[in-house]
């Protein structure tokens, strides 16, 4: 198939091209951002690219029998371009996708339209409700899509949770910084909720099986992706502290003041931390996906911990050169700690 991924140069962009190389199909990779291309396999084509311009993104697909659109603008960055690129942005590429009569777009949403649910698991149909900007676009590009859908555009939307793996910085980066220097991670609550994450392994190949399926009628819809073997975050956390032979360990709060806290310290430009995740961090937050397993009979290979612990080893892999580069405000740099640097001493 001659696929065209965007988001081509971010962190699932590379594991989406590194798996669909070896499978043998023909891929463009589309992002604003340069392309590392020594990580990438060689039949590779780039384009740098903004996703709003509507004029490339009808040349890039006119010879594409599928679109995965994993490009989105991040919770850090600003509202007024997260709205512009998350809901523009999709929009200009379902439009170039109906006109070429792409055979099948796979929208790659978040379990963050869900909000902060009141009941567990979650379902695809259960109410949207995103807590910021990014939540909020993924929300109003998820109804692009199916308005498209009634339109006769195959779409597929996917909603993953947290997912994690090799070059997965971010918060993560903070999260393993802290447990390679042996330090407390203080708990936004007690640590004793399910916080259900994703292998972006398994992520990658959830979609392979979308983009395979014969029957496209069934994939014409929503579909929840996350990780089937999961407990609570502090006895995820507990195999990955043991993996690490870290003297880490959880260190319980009281959840209600350290959110007003980082609320307070988001909005003065001193956390790393966006509103979902300290939000939902001291929640129970899983998903169903009967619905994924029941039309594709797949089941994720990995764990949490399992997830955690392989991310982990790369880290500790790429350490140094981690360390030597800028921070950034993507998944695949690391984020300046903000006042968690002054806490981190402490601990």
């Amino acid at each position: 198939m001659k696929i065209c991924i965007t988001g081509g140069a971010g962190f699932l962009g590379l594991h989406l091209a590194t798996f669909l190389s070896k499978k043998g199909h023909d891929l463009i990779l589309v992002d604003v951002a340069p392309f590392h291309t020594k990580e990438y396999p060689k039949p590779c084509r780039y384009i740098q690219a903004d996703i709003r311009n509507a004029r490339i993104m009808q040349e890039v697909l006119q010879t594409r029998d599928v679109v995965i659109h994993a490009a989105a603008a991040l919770p850090l960055w600003k509202k007024e371009d997260v709205f512009d690129i998350n809901v523009k942005g999709t929009k200009q590429l379902l439009n170039a996708s109906l006109h070429n009569r792409v055979k099948q777009f796979i929208f790659v949403s978040s379990t963050a339209v869900y909000g902060i649910p009141k009941k567990h698991p979650i379902v695809e149909d259960d109410p949207l409700q995103g807590v910021g900007p990014y939540g909020e676009s993924k929300i109003r590009a998820e109804k692009l899509c199916s308005q498209f859908r009634k339109k006769g555009l195959i779409v597929t939307v996917v909603r993953p949770k947290t997912f994690i793996g090799s070059h997965r910085l971010g918060v993560f980066e903070i999260l393993f910084d802290w447990i390679k220097d042996g330090k407390k991670i203080p708990m936004i609550g007690s640590g004793n909720n399910r916080y259900q994450l994703l292998d972006v392994d398994d992520l990658v190949e959830a979609i392979y099986l979308l983009i395979t399926a014969k029957n496209k009628k069934k994939v014409n819809t929503v579909f929840n992706v996350a990780s089937e073997s999961f407990g609570t975050v502090r006895t995820d956390l507990d195999g990955l502290f043991a993996y690490a032979h870290s003297s880490s360990k959880i260190l319980p709060t009281q959840a209600f003041l350290v959110k007003k806290t980082l609320w307070f310290l988001e909005k003065i430009n001193l956390s790393p931390l966006y509103q979902w995740v300290y939000d939902t961090a001291d929640k129970d937050s899983y998903v169903s996906i009967d619905r994924l397993i029941e039309t594709l009979s797949w089941h994720p290979k990995y764990s949490n911990t399992q997830a955690l612990i392989k991310a982990y080893r790369w880290y500790e892999k790429h350490y140094r050169e981690i360390k030597s580069s800028p921070a950034g405000i993507t998944h695949t740099s690391g984020w300046k700690q903000g006042a968690l640097s002054l806490v981190k001493k402490f601990m």
